[in-house]
């Protein structure tokens, strides 16, 4: 290993832990996993896109660096991973399939490359907005953005959204391969880091019917699972019924785009190994969130702190994380930033008095974790957005108009909500978090309450009260990942 290792992170977008870490699903991570270090207990900070990778690159928690559904930007107080291993002389690059993990979310700090692969060519203008409409929404569309920045630019971008990119595909194979030209072209003499975000499990889920055809029950079909509606927010307004074989059909579809993203896993590695790079990389594979199939009466990844969605998995292979099995402590995903930064040797003091996080490197002088934190510090979709875009919102919706906080200990995870509601999970018993006793054991809720507040005092909170203005486009471009505006 090189003294100064090249550092990779891929976060697998949208993927669950218990599929992830499923050999038959991702045979590519489970022998990055044999090879090197799998982290059995790793959580998110957020359930959502904006602030986990938020989370991930300031090693700071949302209510400290304020990317949330009230305030869609990373603002630029905290210092990124990114602009640590820039000063520290590395070549930094992303590539990102998600439109929240982009330079209009303000994710391009530090980056020497910063690569959208909904865009054809790199603009201002992200042209998200032109896939899965009518053809006079489509029309209306390029119109209007042909004519917003760079007109040349949004033509070439216009025409390979419409016209050119693989509908099956969410730009994981356009990653793959930028990466490899990138490798290619690259100066050898300086190690780089690089991060790409590969979006597949998101939903829609549509994934390569070769792949589909593995996962699907019995004489089930992948017509009859494309059939499936992916209406989540009609699911859970109750205005449509999803019958058991339904929901297995839709897991089946993503259990394939898990095993898509799998391949790019094993393609990337081939492309390191071809460059000459792999054996000096630290390779890291965790995910943002999981997602709710149903779970919890739940679809998508929003309205809740279950460990469907912020139980992920953390894989790291390479140098001092090469060869040492499973990693059984509690870790959060703000504690990458020190680890990564410790494996290189990257000193970055200003950004380590800033972190929250704590580094798990073998030789960290740091204790284990006594508790995680995870925060979902305003709805996404908001009740108005949702009122705006769902007939008929049922009353019971709006028991999801509430911010929530969990701490999740060795043994209990408690749940608190603005609302003043507390779900407490006996989480060594009850993996699946489905019988609340926090009338059974309110010392235990009570104690855990008290630690959670006295975590929130014990930093400056971002000062974030201004929404953010986002442009028409933009919010077509995120209204099709679901996000509501």
């Amino acid at each position: 290993m090189a003294a100064k290792p090249n550092v990779v992170v891929v976060v697998a977008d949208t993927t669950r832990v218990d599929d992830a870490y499923d050999a038959q699903v991702a045979p590519t991570l489970a022998d990055l996993a044999e090879s090197g270090t799998r982290a059995t207990r790793a959580f998110s900070a957020a359930p959502w896109t904006l602030p986990s990778h938020a989370s991930l690159l300031t090693g700071t928690h949302t209510s400290r660096h304020g990317a949330h559904a009230g305030h869609e930007r990373l603002d630029s107080e905290l210092p990124m991973l990114s602009e640590c291993f820039a000063d520290a002389g590395y070549e930094t690059a992303c590539v990102s399939s998600n439109t929240w993990l982009s330079a209009e979310s303000g994710f391009d700090r530090g980056f020497d490359a910063f690569e959208q692969t909904w865009q054809v060519v790199q603009s201002g203008n992200a042209l998200g907005g032109l896939v899965e409409e009518t053809e006079e929404r489509r029309a209306r569309a390029v119109v209007r953005e042909l004519f917003d920045g760079n007109p040349l630019a949004n033509a070439a971008n216009a025409a390979y959204r419409y016209l050119v990119r693989d509908r099956s595909d969410d730009g994981a194979a356009r990653a793959t391969a930028w990466i490899t030209d990138w490798l290619g072209e690259r100066d050898g003499d300086r190690p780089f880091f690089l991060l790409a975000n590969y979006l597949e499990p998101h939903l829609e889920y549509r994934p390569p019917e070769r792949l589909a055809e593995q996962f699907l029950p019995a004489n089930a079909t992948y017509e009859e699972a494309m059939d499936v509606p992916q209406e989540p927010w009609a699911y859970l307004a109750g205005d449509l019924s999803l019958s058991d074989s339904d929901l297995q059909l839709l897991r089946a579809l993503y259990r394939a785009e898990v095993r898509y993203v799998d391949e790019q896993l094993a393609a990337l590695r081939e492309a390191l190994a071809d460059a000459g790079e792999l054996e000096d990389t630290i390779f890291v594979v965790t995910a943002d969130h999981g997602e709710n199939i149903g779970d919890h009466g739940l679809m998508d990844h929003q309205y809740c702190l279950y460990d469907t969605l912020v139980h992920v998995p953390l894989v790291v292979d390479g140098g001092s994380f090469h060869g040492r099995g499973e990693l059984t402590d509690l870790v959060s995903l703000v504690d990458l930033a020190p680890t990564l930064l410790d494996e290189a040797g990257v000193d970055a003091p200003a950004a380590r008095e800033s972190f929250q996080g704590q580094s798990f490197h073998p030789d960290a002088d740091a204790d284990s974790r006594e508790f995680v934190v995870s925060e979902y510090v305003e709805p996404q979709p908001s009740m108005d957005a949702l009122e705006r875009n769902v007939e008929d919102l049922s009353e019971h919706v709006y028991q999801y108009d509430r911010s929530l906080q969990a701490i999740r200990t060795e043994e209990y995870k408690l749940v608190r909500g603005s609302d003043g509601s507390r779900e407490l999970y006996d989480v060594g018993a009850d993996v699946g978090e489905t019988e609340n006793v926090v009338g059974e054991a309110s010392a235990v809720a009570d104690d855990l309450e008290s630690t959670l507040d006295d975590w929130l005092a014990s930093f400056k909170r971002a000062a974030t009260d201004e929404s953010v203005t986002i442009s028409e486009d933009r919010k077509e471009r995120l209204e099709q990942l679901g996000y509501l505006q």
